[in-house]
């Protein structure tokens, strides 16, 4: 028994070391497959409704397949150009916010600015690197992503994965879990649920909060006149991902536009401030509890350190992966502390030694298991031969 569980563990640990190996040398390789692998995941419990519907599977995975496609082709052409470059003027005009910031400070509070201070060099320094770097930042990022993804992969190898893997998907969870050690399959099963309760939960919820926020902010922004209003929205919108982040980074960004764009009018300043504090009201109170809830296990501490940590170690396909990854070691580590709970290092009660069954020994005559074996031999040998 010893022997059997050191080998598995042996076996697992080269797996996880096996994965590690490869992300690290074909990370960018493999991102369309991961992000495919990722769509099919997402996306199979709509193939599976569609089939109750009435659908055969194929015709359920094309119907999805046709609909993402049409979604994504729509969101590059209407709404991804006008993000991008709303990103691109902010970043060219933050130099002069930050200037237009220095000077009210110091019209208002000549004491607190005075030429040559500490509060003074930090703004210039701040302008100075925000116009030298900032643009430089945005444009490699930009190129980098689509250096990574690139259109080739985004349009073509994407969905052609996603497409396969969504039409096969059953199958190859049916295949995976006969494949499984059968000792330990029901404790690899339940794990395996929590994780996919987890990940969905998390992922599809978080989803789904981020698009209501992106519309509302961006529509409201932009119903107060406020510039670059759909790339601050967005912007908020995507890292509200870890909870309180998106409102405070959006909110300021936000508001030092606001100042810079409605110096003589305070009230609309007032207006975009309420903005995000109402969006945050409802979030906190409503779109949390309510779509995400609080079972999916992933403390914004936890997911913030996958992502820097991963991030740091495989890149941009590190963070792909860091979500799902600290979903399963969340769980993992819920599994561990429970089993730890239970053993004698933590009680300090030795368990009980296991007694064995007993055998039942019947005692019957000599030569009674050959009067057996002759009787139950007997009708086949007594047939009639040809």
């Amino acid at each position: 028994m010893g022997s059997a569980r050191r080998k598995q563990a042996y076996w697992w640990t080269g797996a996880i070391l096996v994965f590690l190996l490869v992300m690290w040398l074909l990370g960018q390789a493999i991102l369309p497959f991961i992000i495919g692998a990722g769509v099919a995941y997402l996306l199979d419990p709509l193939a599976d409704r569609l089939e109750r519907a009435g659908l055969s599977r194929t015709w359920a995975v094309v119907t999805i397949t046709l609909a993402a496609l049409l979604a994504l082709v729509a969101f590059l052409l209407l709404l991804a150009p006008i993000v991008l470059r709303q990103t691109t003027q902010l970043v060219e005009a933050m130099p002069g916010m930050i200037k237009g910031l220095q000077d009210f400070l110091m019209q208002r509070f000549p004491n607190l600015l005075a030429a040559g201070g500490p509060l003074d060099s930090s703004l210039q320094n701040l302008a100075s690197l925000v116009g030298e770097k900032g643009g430089q930042v945005l444009s490699s990022l930009l190129n980098s992503i689509s250096g990574v993804v690139g259109m080739i992969a985004l349009l073509v190898i994407v969905p052609v994965v996603a497409f396969y893997l969504l039409l096969d998907w059953d199958h190859m969870v049916a295949r995976i879990d006969a494949l499984l050690p059968r000792r330990q399959a029901p404790t690899i099963r339940r794990l395996a649920a929590e994780i996919d309760r987890t990940l969905s939960g998390f992922v599809r919820g978080q989803g789904t909060v981020m698009l209501i926020q992106g519309t509302f902010y961006s529509v409201a922004l932009m119903s107060v006149g406020l510039p670059y209003a759909v790339s601050i929205g967005m912007g908020a919108a995507i890292l509200g991902i870890i909870p309180y982040v998106g409102t405070l980074i959006g909110g300021a960004t936000a508001i030092g536009v606001a100042v810079f764009t409605f110096w003589d009018q305070p009230l609309w300043i007032a207006v975009v401030a309420g903005i995000f504090i109402l969006g945050q009201i409802v979030e906190g109170n409503y779109l949390q509890p309510k779509i995400v809830g609080n079972h999916v296990g992933l403390h914004p501490v936890w997911l913030l350190l996958a992502l820097s940590v991963f991030g740091s170690l495989f890149g941009f396909v590190g963070m792909m992966v860091a979500v799902p990854l600290a979903a399963a070691l969340g769980v993992l580590v819920r599994y561990c502390a429970e089993r730890y709970v239970d053993s004698p290092m933590y009680t300090g009660v030795d368990p009980a030694p296991v007694t064995p069954e007993p055998y039942l020994v019947e005692i019957v005559p000599e030569g009674t298991l050959r009067v057996m074996r002759t009787d139950l031999a007997a009708p086949a040998d007594s047939g009639p031969h040809a």
